[in-house]
């Protein structure tokens, strides 16, 4: 599945083969977004990692919110 925007944010659900990988999978998504300071909006359950990415600041989706993405891909 692609990144899609939906209701202003880019939108994106990751599968996983248990809840170890997904969380794994958070924790490496966490130290990048601490890195470079843009934090994503996720839900988590069990083997599902779900992503909402807006700048907030600026009302809307931003090249930091595709940069983000590009990068969760690169983690994934």
């Amino acid at each position: 599945m692609e990144w899609k925007e939906q209701d202003g944010a880019l939108v994106k659900s990751f599968r996983f083969a248990d809840f170890s990988a997904a969380f794994g999978f958070l924790t490496r998504v966490a130290l990048h977004a601490e890195k470079v300071d843009h934090h994503p909006e996720f839900t988590s359950v069990w083997n599902r990692v779900d992503f909402r990415l807006t700048s907030h600041d600026a009302g809307g989706v931003t090249d930091r919110d595709h940069a983000l993405a590009a990068a969760i891909d690169g983690l994934a």
